[in-house]
């Protein structure tokens, strides 16, 4: 369980550490010749980036809970 809870944590260390940069990478790619659809597509690569982290996080805290005896399925 604490394996489990310590990789969640480490997970959201690396994912959080590594957002500023996907969200630079992805305003720079915005500036070049992308215009309409696919450039909202890009800029949504940032919110689904968040998104993946946090659902990693989630899954594994749920996994440790669940293992432990704390949330019963």
């Amino acid at each position: 369980m604490l394996g489990n809870l310590l990789g969640g944590f480490v997970i959201i260390v690396i994912g959080v550490t590594l957002l500023p940069t996907v969200a630079n990478s992805v305003a720079e790619a915005q500036g070049g010749n992308v215009t309409g659809t696919s450039s909202t597509i890009l800029g949504l690569t940032t919110l689904f980036y968040s998104l993946a982290i946090m659902t990693a996080a989630l899954a594994i805290a749920a996994q440790g809970l669940r293992a432990s005896g704390m949330i019963g399925v």
